[in-house]
């Protein structure tokens, strides 16, 4: 079974970033969306397991950047992954100006 879940950090503030809108695109087009929760998460962003692939997670940074009074170089970040088998976590940190991810557990 495959699912796919998200959290996202502020660094620049030092905490989960709270009310970021986050899209699922897989091969079909849109499967989910979203918008992280108090801790910054997005628990589970399909209702079953998804198929191998290429997927990607969009997030809305601007929107974020406006609602925390930040200014952002970044209005979205789109992360691409390949999907195979298991459970994948894939986390984001985000600053105005820079953002990292990486495959969590």
């Amino acid at each position: 079974m495959t699912g796919i879940s998200t959290h996202v950090l502020d660094a620049a503030l030092g905490r989960p970033a709270v009310g970021v809108p986050v899209r699922l695109e897989g091969p079909a087009g849109v499967l989910a969306t979203a918008i992280t929760d108090g801790d910054g998460r997005v628990g589970v962003l399909t209702a079953g397991p998804v198929a191998p692939g290429t997927y990607r997670l969009v997030f809305g940074t601007a929107e974020y950047f406006t609602a925390t009074g930040q200014r952002g170089f970044y209005p979205e970040v789109s992360i691409a992954f390949t999907v195979e088998e298991g459970q994948y976590h894939v986390p984001l940190l985000l600053s105005p100006f820079a953002y990292s991810t990486y495959r969590g557990s």
